[in-house]
């Protein structure tokens, strides 16, 4: 809740300070004349927005991770690592109370801290040491050296002056403690905001683990090849999903039989997520590259179909009465009319079938794969690697935004006329 209430702060602050900075630097009716409200060819991304927006994710993933990389008051308030004290009072059967000191040291997960010695001072209660672990907790019997035990009635009653009882929890300096069923005090240092690493590491942790895995591999395969396995699976089960799904949504758009014999199958399967098939694909196909791929096959033929009926369906009918009224035949209305209107939708549907792919790929090689982007990911959890499931995410993530570029570019160039005509 944090980081989405200080990202949302950086989104407004940003916003009014370039929106000023701009309307300084455009002034005139010239810079206002032009009406972008429904027009979206003329709303273009803001790249300063998009780099103040990227810019602000690795801020707060620093901020969050203690990274090296931001200078400390950066930081957000980490893990409590140190030593620390408590009091408690102890009340025996017989209805004595009497007070002592428990000396906690607070160490680094990774590290092996024995308990400090402490001189265990006057009176039956005993003052105690003990090491726990930052971000962990650890139970604390502080009866366990007193003169009057937990057998002969020893309670534990206040911490710090503030009484306790099992349910009920006391915060003292840098810490928190709670009281089980049986009396024992549960103590659990401050956490603060930072995450723990093996939750998730800071930025620099997982570009050290990517130069690693690129120049040594992980599980016999280099990262090429790993990220070549998947991008190799994608473009081939989308090839074949655009191949039959472009033909097959003309001809529901073209035809009334072909759409009421293919739209309910269509319909049916357009909303089964692809990941539900994957147990069929593998009884059916094994879980070799053959399944992978007509399970990506599957993921794409289905939006591609949708896509090009919609893109037949779209075309305004006074183009086609117009072609018909110069004499046009109807393979050159299809050639000429249908086709270069239909592909705006096309690309569109592409763009969405691609993402689709890539997030179904990425599932069915975490059911089975020896290479692949998937496997990377479902191996490096298992042995708790955050920084290389990390990783993993963040390639493909930026191997899906570099595709969509392409995919963009090739669509500004293969079809110019989109939202001027």
């Amino acid at each position: 809740m944090i980081p989405l209430l200080i990202y949302l702060g950086i989104f407004i602050v940003s916003f009014f300070i370039v929106r000023t900075v701009t309307d300084q630097a455009q002034k005139g009716f010239n810079a206002r004349k032009t009406v972008t409200f429904g027009d979206e060819s003329a709303v273009k991304p803001n790249r300063i927005a998009s780099v103040i927006s990227v810019l602000a994710l690795f801020f707060l993933w620093g901020s969050f991770t203690g990274s090296s990389l931001l200078p400390g008051f950066l930081h957000m308030p980490g893990a409590f690592v140190g030593t620390t004290t408590f009091e408690y009072t102890a009340r025996a059967d017989d209805g004595t109370e009497d007070s002592a000191t428990v000396t906690v040291i607070v160490h680094p997960a990774q590290d092996k801290t024995n308990a400090p010695e402490v001189d265990p001072g006057e009176g039956w209660a005993k003052d105690d040491g003990a090491a726990i672990g930052a971000y962990r907790s650890g139970l604390i019997r502080v009866d366990k050296n007193d003169e009057k035990g937990r057998e002969v009635g020893h309670t534990v009653i206040a911490v710090n002056g503030q009484p306790i009882s099992p349910g009920v929890d006391v915060f003292v300096n840098n810490a928190r403690i709670g009281m089980s069923e049986k009396g024992t005090l549960n103590f659990e240092p401050d956490k603060g905001w930072q995450m723990e690493a093996i939750w998730l590491p800071p930025p620099e942790k997982v570009v050290e683990r990517l130069g690693e895995i690129a120049s040594e591999g992980y599980r016999d395969s280099t990262l090429y090849e790993h990220l070549g396995y998947s991008l190799f699976r994608v473009i081939v089960g989308f090839f074949f999903g655009a191949l039959v799904g472009i033909p097959l949504g003309y001809a529901m758009g073209l035809s009334n039989w072909f759409r009421g014999w293919f739209d309910p199958i269509v319909e049916f399967m357009r909303p089964v997520p692809p990941l539900a098939l994957i147990p069929l694909i593998i009884i059916w196909f094994g879980i070799g590259e053959t399944g992978k791929i007509i399970l990506l096959f599957l993921a794409a033929l289905w939006i591609m179909a949708i896509a090009a009926r919609a893109g037949v369906s779209g075309v305004a009918i006074s183009k086609v009465h117009a072609a018909y009224s110069l004499g046009a035949s109807k393979r050159q209305i299809m050639r000429y009319v249908i086709v270069p209107n239909s592909l705006p939708e096309i690309f569109t549907g592409a763009r969405v079938a691609m993402g689709v792919c890539w997030g179904t790929v990425v599932a069915a090689e975490l059911v089975a794969a020896e290479q692949g982007a998937g496997m990377m990911i479902m191996v490096a959890s298992k042995f708790q690697l955050t920084d290389i499931v990390i990783l993993g995410i963040i390639l493909i993530g930026i191997i899906g935004f570099g595709i969509d570029i392409l995919m963009r570019m090739a669509e500004k160039w293969l079809v110019p006329w989109k939202g001027r005509v």
